[in-house]
């Protein structure tokens, strides 16, 4: 019998280290993070140090963006969205090349972003001016949809 209370002990231990140290992990990975966020899903995590996801937008910045009237171009994604894995790395060197700012609205870190901005589905980009929505594209689109998009609604608007 105190074998089997012993073994017992033994067990509960290794699992109660085991959730702290998993505990700990999510917390050094969410310390200092762009999204001012004490816990960060870990797929968010992975992106951290990712040259392509460093644009990053909090929701209160957008809202206020929009509010002021300025221009912004978002880009709505989600860091579990296989299409977004694909679209990002086209994304970001072509909009650096077009001279286009496009910030970045994680929507599994900030889902209300999904509501307020009407969001169906990722990745989605959404040009704004004058506190109104100008166009929106959906979907991993291609580099000549993307740059077409961004000539017509950004650049020459």
């Amino acid at each position: 019998m105190k074998k089997i209370i012993m073994f017992g002990g033994i067990i509960v231990l290794i699992f109660g280290l085991l959730a702290l140290v998993t505990t700990m992990k999510q917390s050094e990975q969410a310390a200092g993070n762009q999204f001012g966020k004490e816990r960060i899903h870990p797929e968010t995590a992975k992106l951290m140090d990712d040259p392509n996801y460093q644009n990053v937008i909090l929701p209160e910045e957008l809202a206020e963006t929009i509010e002021n009237g300025e221009e912004a171009t978002v880009y709505f994604y989600s860091s579990t969205c296989p299409y977004c894995k694909e679209a990002t790395p086209r994304l970001v060197p072509l909009t650096e090349e077009l001279g286009v700012d496009l910030v970045q609205f994680n929507l599994l870190e900030f889902d209300d972003g999904w509501n307020d901005y009407n969001i169906e589905s990722t990745p989605t980009i959404v040009h704004y001016s004058n506190g109104e929505e100008v166009e929106r594209i959906e979907g991993s689109a291609s580099d000549e949809e993307f740059t077409a998009f961004f000539e017509e609604h950004v650049i020459n608007q």
